[in-house]
């Protein structure tokens, strides 16, 4: 019997397979444009670096549920971005490996 159902088990496991890289993909690109909005803040001039501390802050007390944006990992995603941005063919590829894989590549380079 247990032949029978193996096809089911197949497609429920490739199933969520596909739903973890399309998350990965779509947190990849939320670190990205996060990382590229604190960019060009400071680019410009519009914000010092002590914003971004206070953007940390401000994400940790109004929305105490979001995680992953202490100041450390904003300014990881600004780094992120920056050391990528003039690569479009490889920043596409960098929304296949998982974020903490990205952090040990680039912070090697």
């Amino acid at each position: 019997m247990e032949r029978r159902f193996s096809d089911i088990i197949q497609l429920i496991k490739q199933s969520r397979t596909n739903a973890l890289k399309t998350v990965n993909a779509e947190l990849i690109n939320l670190y990205w444009n996060t990382g590229e909005f604190i960019s060009k803040k400071l680019e410009l001039a519009e914000w010092g670096d002590s914003v971004v501390t206070e953007l940390a802050k401000y994400i940790q007390k109004n929305e105490p549920d979001i995680k992953g944006f202490s100041d450390k990992n904003l300014w990881r995603m600004k780094q992120f971005y920056e050391s990528y941005k003039d690569f479009p063919k490889l920043s596409t590829l960098l929304r296949e490996i998982s974020w903490s894989h990205n952090l040990a590549i680039f912070s090697r380079c």
